[in-house]
Parts: structure tokens; C-alpha cells; sequence
């Protein structure tokens, strides 16, 4: 079962697996967003770095995440395992590309892509440690 009632407040939470594909699938809008943005502003002379991709697509991503974080504890230990699973992932990410691909270091797109694959699997880790804390 994927959505169960939440008891106090009658919202809807959702399972894990529905947090990371819309997690992904905010992040692909997000990304699309950029794109627009870089084609509008290509005939004037500004391309969007890596940082910028990855913020915006880390603010379009946010709320699923968001939204389970104000469901209830087990908050600061929860967002603490995400934030370091995020962080663990995109450095893991960005290292081996960049080592594997040295081009990519040139433009930080080893960031940029440890950063898209990290922020799902924080999401992830986030879900996860709510169900175990509803659970018990």
C-alpha cells in the first residue's frame, strides 16, 4: 500500500517509491525550466552553469520532501541522514565521473550529475527513516 490515512490530520502520506519518482520527476521540470532559461538568455551571451542547474533543480525537487518533513517526528534525525546520504552520494558521484571523464571536471558536470542522482536517494533515506519512525 503505497498512500495510508494520516490519523490527525486526515492528509495522505505517501511511500516511499512515490517520493523518489516525484523527486525525479520535479527534478526533470526543473532541469526543463533551465533549459528555457538558457534559451532565452543564449542570444544575450549567458549560459547557466552546473550550480545553477543544480539549485534549480534542487528547489523544484524540494517539496515532496518538504511535505514529509512537516508530517511529524522523527524530524532532526531524519533530515540529518538525508542531508549526508545527499551529500555522501553527489561527492561519490562527482568524483568518479570527473576521475572517469576529466573533460566533465573542466565544467563541474560531475557535480552537477552526483547532485541530480544524490538528491532522490536523500529523499529515499528521508522516507525511510519516517516509516520506521511510524512504524515503531
Amino acid at each position: 500500500m503505497t498512500e495510508e490515512k494520516d490519523g490527525g490530520s486526515g492528509a495522505m502520506r505517501r511511500g516511499p517509491a512515490d517520493l523518489v519518482w516525484s523527486t525525479v520527476a520535479l527534478q526533470l521540470a526543473g532541469l526543463a525550466f533551465c533549459g528555457v532559461v538558457a534559451l532565452i538568455a543564449w542570444p544575450f551571451g549567458w549560459l547557466p552553469d552546473s550550480q545553477y542547474l543544480a539549485l534549480m533543480s534542487t528547489m523544484f525537487a524540494a517539496q515532496p520532501a518538504g511535505e514529509l518533513y512537516r508530517a511529524g517526528p522523527p524530524r532532526r534525525l531524519a533530515a540529518a541522514a538525508a542531508l549526508f546520504t545527499l551529500t555522501t552520494v553527489a561527492l561519490l558521484i562527482a568524483a568518479t565521473a570527473e576521475w572517469a571523464f576529466p573533460v566533465m571536471a573542466e565544467h563541474d558536470l560531475g557535480f552537477l550529475a552526483g547532485f541530480l542522482v544524490g538528491t532522490p536517494v536523500g529523499v529515499a533515506v528521508l522516507a525511510w527513516f519516517y516509516n520506521r519512525g511510524n512504524v515503531a
